[in-house]
């Protein structure tokens, strides 16, 4: 069993210095992502053909690289299957995949991703925390909220906010505060 399950797996992709949370959805023994056109993930995805899944419990991070680009010194070089690979400074496990678009309109991508190189750089137990998961859940809302202004997005991260200040920690609720400003 490698590092990401069946299912959706929410983790922080890095391209050529880009840092995005997605989705990686894991089936029937395959892997694919569906990216927004448009965005620098989906750019250098097309540009290049490889990807890496980030795993990480920060936060955080995941706010921040929801709404802004991070600095080249958050990234380490890696070489994989001949290429030179971006990861996160600080990931507690990466994945490394090569990536090939299967279909693309206007506004989005599905790309086949095979794996190429996992690895566990840091050790450690994170039990679940239903304020971190709500946390995500109100990020990739408000990715969509910030472009859209649906009331209904809204309420689904007034929702989750009032999770994250209940069952999150500190992290989870300095992450909130983040996300809350970006969205204004």
């Amino acid at each position: 069993m490698g590092l990401l399950r069946g299912g959706i797996n929410e983790v922080i992709a890095t391209t050529a210095y880009n840092a995005a949370p997605i989705g990686i959805h894991y089936r029937e023994q395959k892997y694919h992502a569906i990216l927004f056109s448009g965005t620098h993930t989906a750019e250098n995805v097309a540009r290049d053909g490889w990807l890496v899944a980030n795993l990480t419990h920060d936060p955080v991070m995941y706010v921040k690289t929801a709404f802004e680009d991070l600095p080249r010194e958050m990234f380490i070089q890696e070489p994989v299957s001949g290429k030179s690979m971006h990861r996160l400074a600080g990931a507690d496990g990466w994945a490394a995949f090569t990536a090939t678009v299967e279909h693309q309109n206007a506004g989005a991508m599905t790309v086949s991703l095979s794996l190429e190189k996992e690895l566990i750089e840091e050790v450690g137990l994170s039990p679940v925390n239903r304020g971190f998961n709500s946390l995500i859940d109100a990020t990739v809302h408000a990715t969509r909220y910030r472009i859209t202004r649906n009331a209904e997005l809204k309420q689904h991260i007034e929702y989750h906010a009032g999770v994250v200040r209940k069952c999150g920690g500190r992290k989870e609720i300095e992450a909130l505060g983040m996300l809350m400003e970006y969205i204004g």
